[in-house]
């Protein structure tokens, strides 16, 4: 009995390190990320601070300050490009592919909310209609905010079209 007791030890002993190896890997990631940013704002002659924190299973970047919607750009465009060479920064001193998310000036965040509403919009649709909803096109940070909620809703969806006029289908 007590090999049973010492093998689920170090079986709990064993998980803890690998949550703890698996933390101390995404606080890296954010470490790295941020130098990078931090280099690149100087560079752009930019003020921001930066803020970093882990969500859930991946690190989390924001820029936060004033007079920075040039890294936001149209509708994101420019800070999803900012946050695609920000996870290649962190390949290229890590090997390991990234989920890094980056905001600035909390345009995701706003933006979150402002698709969590769609969602909920189209949910109510799908239900009252009992036809499919088919949404805008989106980016993929987008699409998974809609998909979220639609499940939270109790009903299903799918992602359609090619990049980059891939759209949510919510299904009643």
């Amino acid at each position: 009995m007590t090999d049973g007791m010492q093998n689920t030890d170090t079986a709990e002993q064993s998980a803890g390190t690998n949550g703890d190896d698996r933390l101390k890997a995404l606080e890296a990631e954010s470490d790295i990320a941020a130098d990078y940013l931090e280099e690149l704002l100087d560079i752009a002659d930019l003020d921001g601070d930066i803020d970093m924190d882990i969500d859930g299973d991946r690190a989390a970047v924001s820029i936060v300050g004033a007079e920075l919607n040039n890294l936001v750009g149209e509708n994101g465009k420019v800070l999803e490009a900012l946050q695609e060479l920000t996870r290649l920064a962190v390949y290229r001193e890590t090997g390991e592919r990234s989920r890094l998310m980056l905001d600035v000036s909390n345009y995701r965040a706003n933006r979150k909310a402002e698709l969590e509403e769609v969602g909920r919009k189209a949910v109510e649709e799908a239900k009252a209609t009992g036809t499919p909803v088919r949404l805008d096109a989106m980016t993929p940070f987008e699409r998974k905010v809609v998909h979220d909620v639609v499940a939270a809703a109790g009903l299903t969806s799918e992602s359609e079209g090619e990049e980059p006029r891939r759209r949510v289908v919510v299904q009643p």
